[in-house]
């Protein structure tokens, strides 16, 4: 198991991820820096955090509850950046690969999780 929560390498993914999210949104309308700006934002914050705060707990199980969360934060994030890209404030390019990096945290996450599950 890894020594702390930046040992481990999804937490990493999550950080590229929060500052890959920053960037494509930083080109929004201004009139959404309350709406799908900040949801987007909150919900790629809430992946290494997330990460980091169950890191820290005592229990494996605690551990996956806060990868749980992490894992919704992945689905919320899917919803929203096909939103964004509906509306047209992303391209095909920056929305796909906001996909990619969601597809490979949420099997990194899910691999995290059932190698707690088989310890307990």
């Amino acid at each position: 198991m890894a020594k702390t929560h930046k040992d481990l390498l999804v937490w990493k993914k999550g950080i590229t991820l929060v500052k890959t999210i920053y960037q494509i949104t930083a080109g929004f309308p201004r009139r959404e820096d309350f709406c799908i700006t900040n949801q987007l934002r909150r919900a790629a914050i809430s992946i290494p955090s997330n990460l980091a705060e169950g890191a820290a707990r005592n229990s494996t199980k605690e551990f996956g509850q806060f990868i749980h969360i992490a894992l919704g934060s992945v689905s919320e994030i899917d919803t929203q950046i096909l939103i964004c890209k509906e509306l047209g404030y992303i391209t095909d390019e920056s929305y796909l690969l906001v996909l990619d990096e969601l597809d490979e945290i949420s099997k990194m996450l899910t691999g995290l999780l059932k190698a707690l599950q088989s310890k307990s």
